[in-house]
């Protein structure tokens, strides 16, 4: 009886990894490039499909992945509303959370967003303190005070809260992670797992694929 316990859990392991292997990330299989969270979160785009990404500036991976999702935005146009939530793993983190809310209220995370990662993984900045944000800021000509005053506010505040609600909804456990419409999630690190030891940019083309995949199944959803 163990015997045939032991044969069938074999052939049900090898079915399920013959099954990973022959999946296209271009047609992602929920379990393998993709997870489907088990509690939906609301989203606040309309008939547009929302897309979150959870990041933290100081990520090596979010760092290369910026650029191609960059451009994987624009190609998506006004398909998608695009959102990014900074991420906090421990409280040192939280500089970086306000940072980025900063740049976003004052309507300057195109212009500097990119900087950021540069400052931190070409310049070796650390920016993880108040005191290194705010000279980094002065660098870029940026006003210090108005930063500084938004960087403080109630406001901000507030975004950093919600972010760590989020990242709990989403049961965020690395980054980068990508969220399609509060109900589907996937990552470089998620869509690896099924194509074993690769380049990581040919694991971050092939999560764009799912991604694009992900975005056209959950626009036909919001149709039904």
């Amino acid at each position: 009886m163990r015997f045939i316990q032991k044969f069938l859990i074999a052939v049900s392991l090898g079915f399920v990894a013959i099954t990973a292997g022959a999946a296209s990330p271009a047609d992602p299989v929920n379990g393998v490039h993709y997870r489907t969270l088990a509690q939906p979160q609301p989203t606040e785009s309309g008939k547009k499909v929302e897309v979150t990404e959870f990041f933290w500036y100081g990520c090596p991976h979010c760092n290369s992945l910026e650029h191609g999702l960059t451009e994987w935005v624009k190609k998506q146009g006004d398909n998608i509303v695009f959102k990014r939530v900074p991420i906090k793993f421990r409280d040192s983190f939280i500089p970086q959370q306000r940072l980025y809310y900063t740049l976003e209220e004052m309507g300057k995370v195109d212009e500097l967003h990119g900087k950021v990662f540069q400052a931190i993984h070409g310049g070796r900045q650390s920016l993880d303190t108040d005191e290194a944000i705010l000279a980094f800021i002065e660098k870029q000509g940026v006003d210090k005070q108005k930063f500084l005053n938004m960087y403080r506010s109630f406001g901000v505040g507030t975004k950093v809260n919600r972010a760590t609600q989020l990242q709990q909804a989403y049961a965020v456990d690395g980054v980068p992670m990508i969220a399609i419409d509060g109900r589907y999630i996937t990552a470089p690190s998620i869509v690896g797992a099924s194509m074993g030891r690769q380049p990581e940019k040919v694991l971050e083309d092939a999560t764009f694929q799912v991604m694009s995949a992900l975005v056209a199944k959950a626009a036909k959803e919001k149709k039904k």
